[in-house]
């Protein structure tokens, strides 16, 4: 399942969980309401958000946490943001860091309130986690993704992506030098069932190449992911989001399924100085 791969996948993991961005504009419905996928809104000027995700497929014991933390770099146009990754392989390798990502976004076309927006993505992955233990990539690389979002009327929303990610010297989980690349395509349909409910559904399929010791090896996933999302209002203008789905492996990833938990608060930034 997408957050649960080899090293060649790993970085392509981080393309779903870098990017949720801006939650709700007053008096709106939700905006943040993807998963796997990412919407094309940066953070309102002035509002931070932290996320919190948490996937776990069946069997194998393999599990991932992220913590992102986003911050807009001045205004609407420029959003900085950081993904960190606890995870593990399986049941017998230890858990601990995955890679890191250190992510910019331009908003070039629209915005939250807009009826189509576009916001490109730029990610450099440092080799934070242990590629011995299936946890990270062995080496640095780079990740780009082309969020666009379209209102489709009132109640409907959709979200489309595409993105690639480059690893030119990394490690296998033998120590072997590699060099990977990947892509990933995504489409998904909300459904505004009240401001402050969605329901969802999201296609993802990713795939890549990885070379090593002279061999390519191909990967490919392909995944439907049902999912519910529903925000709180409190004191303060803090937004509470929380969100699950059951993503399910379709055509060569049949059979796979799989939990995805989603938390994330947000609020203005001077709310931090009480």
């Amino acid at each position: 399942m997408k957050g649960f791969a080899p090293p060649l996948a790993v970085s392509a993991v981080l393309a779903a969980l870098a990017g949720p961005s801006a939650a709700r504009a007053a008096g709106g419905p939700i905006q943040d309401n993807s998963f796997l996928l990412e919407e094309a809104y940066n953070q309102e000027p002035g509002v931070i958000q932290h996320i919190s995700t948490f996937s776990r497929p069946a069997g194998g014991g393999a599990w991932q946490y992220t913590f992102t933390e986003e911050w807009p770099a001045g205004g609407l146009a420029d959003q900085v943001s950081v993904t960190a990754a606890v995870q593990r392989a399986d049941r017998l390798r230890p858990p601990g860091m995955g890679d890191l990502a250190l992510n910019y976004r331009r908003q070039v076309l629209g915005d939250g309130a807009a009826p189509v927006a576009f916001a490109p993505r730029l990610s450099l992955l440092l080799p934070t986690g242990s590629a011995a233990e299936a946890r990270g990539a062995g080496g640095a690389g780079a990740q780009v993704n082309l969020p666009l979002s379209v209102a489709l009327g009132r109640r409907f929303v959709t979200h489309v992506n595409l993105g690639g990610t480059w690893i030119p010297a990394g490690r296998t989980a033998e120590g072997a030098p590699s060099r990977s690349w990947g892509w990933a395509f995504g489409q998904s349909l909300v459904w505004l069932l009240h401001p402050s409910v969605n329901l969802l559904v999201e296609a993802l399929a990713t795939g890549g190449e990885a070379t090593a010791g002279g061999a390519t090896v191909g990967t490919s996933s392909w995944t439907l992911n049902p999912g519910l999302r529903a925000a709180l209002d409190l004191p303060g203008s803090l937004q509470v989001v929380a969100g699950l789905s059951a993503p399910v492996g379709i055509g060569p990833s049949r059979g796979e399924r799989g939990l995805f938990l989603y938390l994330s608060f947000e609020h203005p930034l001077a709310a931090l100085g009480g």
